[in-house]
């Protein structure tokens, strides 16, 4: 019997089997739920992707920024289950002179589109899942410790800070509901999201000196487990909270 027995779960950000978003999908189905996919762009490439998870999972269509996609997500969500007991955002992006150490000549036009798709999109994820979560839930956000400044990661930086002001309002608004909303603050991974940062290198030395509990790169498998424990019933009293797995990097000074 799994912790996640009879949840139906909305998980989005899946691009390749290294993503988080991938494992969080394969672990949840592992303890017992049934869940659907988004994707965006190739989505043959995402379907090609779900069918190395345990079980089958449909895959739709989702671009966080086209609100016709938002506005039907619920009712294209509804024709593979009645409802939602949970959803896990995984969707980040920016455009290349967003990061690598362009900070100050970032233009405005890419700032927004980083912050529209890597932070307000949880809440217009939120807003469009919330039909179908009438009975209350968890909402699940992947997050990077944005407490401090790191190397080549700038606007995305930015954007996570947004994102992680952004679920404590949605904590705030959606607790009425019964829906809790956490992030899972992840140390660095080598997913295709991170291959795309230049001197993403630069995290690998710094996170195998600092994490106590040592950190492996290429290991997801501790931040979807994370992601999956926050999506059960064992967390009915936490919301509007960021959980660290990172190894124990965040609490261990320079």
């Amino acid at each position: 019997m799994g912790i996640l027995d009879g949840k139906r779960i909305l998980v989005t950000g899946v691009l390749t089997d290294a993503s988080i978003a991938f494992h969080v999908a394969r672990v949840a189905q592992q303890e017992g739920a049934t869940v659907v996919l988004t994707g965006f762009g190739r989505l043959s490439l995402v379907e090609r992707i779900a069918r190395r998870l345990p079980a089958l999972a449909p895959v739709l269509e989702l671009d966080v920024t086209d609100t016709a996609q938002l506005d039907s997500l619920a009712e294209r969500v509804s024709e593979h289950v009645g409802a939602l007991e949970g959803v896990v955002h995984g969707i980040a992006n920016a455009p290349a002179s967003a990061l690598g150490g362009n900070f100050l000549h970032t233009p405005w036009q890419d700032v927004a589109a980083a912050l529209h798709v890597s932070a307000y999109s949880l809440k217009a994820l939120a807003m469009a899942a919330l039909p179908l979560m009438s009975g209350g839930g968890s909402i699940v956000g992947l997050d990077f410790d944005a407490s401090r400044a790191w190397p080549a990661y700038d606007w995305m930086g930015v954007s996570k800070a947004a994102l992680e002001s952004c679920a404590r309002y949605l904590a705030r608004d959606l607790g009425p509901r019964g829906i809790r909303v956490n992030l899972i603050s992840a140390g660095p991974l080598k997913t295709m999201a991170a291959k795309s940062i230049p001197g993403f290198g630069a995290f690998e030395g710094m996170w195998h000196d600092r994490a106590p509990l040592g950190w492996n790169l290429a290991d997801p498998e501790p931040a979807a487990r994370g992601c999956v424990a926050l999506l059960s019933d064992w967390f009915p009293a936490t919301t509007g909270e960021i959980v660290h797995v990172d190894g124990g990097v965040h609490a261990i000074g320079g």
